[in-house]
């Protein structure tokens, strides 16, 4: 298993076992073996000589549950998924206004066929869209951080934001088939016009 896999495990697992080991021991048990754990993968990160942005992951967790366990205060661990959340949204609005073109870098990466020029040109402007889903994800977070409880929170950090970014991606595809089927329409209209 290769450590950005074992990061996602964490991504999806970390909320619902804190908030399901509260359940049978105390916050600073739970939170000090958390902190150990991510201090020891922490390590194995950097023995690996992992890239910087694999052990970011470990790192933040680590902080944050070191913090929650010194102040005996579980809004550390929650605001954990926030600040992902909201690095996320930094890093694509970042690339929406420098036109980096993120999401058409990751979709030629993940998928070889090729793509028409016009829905290449519609891809690439999706950095901002997803910007502005990523901002919505992080306020939701910090929603759930001030005013869920930490069942609540644990469902959404672990799989309900999962939800989120599949709608979103839905949505987007959406508008894409239905923009560019009338777009498509109206080009053979003109083409038919021209004969």
């Amino acid at each position: 298993m290769q450590a950005s896999q074992i990061n996602t495990f964490i991504s999806l697992a970390f909320a619902p076992v804190f908030v399901l080991a509260l359940r049978f021991f105390s916050f600073e048990n739970v939170s000090f073996v958390f902190a150990v754990i991510m201090f020891v993968y922490t390590l194995f990160i950097l023995y690996k000589k992992e890239s910087l942005k694999t052990l970011s992951t470990p790192l933040i967790y680590f902080i944050f549950v070191l913090f929650a366990y010194y102040y005996i205060n579980i809004a550390f661990v929650k605001l954990i998924p926030a600040l992902i959340s909201g690095a996320f949204f930094l890093f694509f609005l970042n690339a929406a206004i420098q036109k980096k073109s993120v999401v058409l870098h990751m979709f030629r990466r993940f998928s070889k066929r090729e793509i028409e020029k016009a829905k290449e040109e519609y891809i690439a402007k999706s950095d901002g869209y997803w910007a502005g889903i990523l901002l919505l994800n992080t306020l939701i977070q910090l929603l759930f951080l001030f005013y869920g409880s930490n069942e609540v929170w644990a469902f959404y950090s672990s799989v309900g934001w999962y939800v989120l970014l599949f709608i979103a991606l839905v949505l987007q595809i959406l508008y894409a088939k239905i923009f560019y089927e009338k777009r498509g329409l109206k080009n053979e209209d003109r083409s038919n016009r021209d004969m």
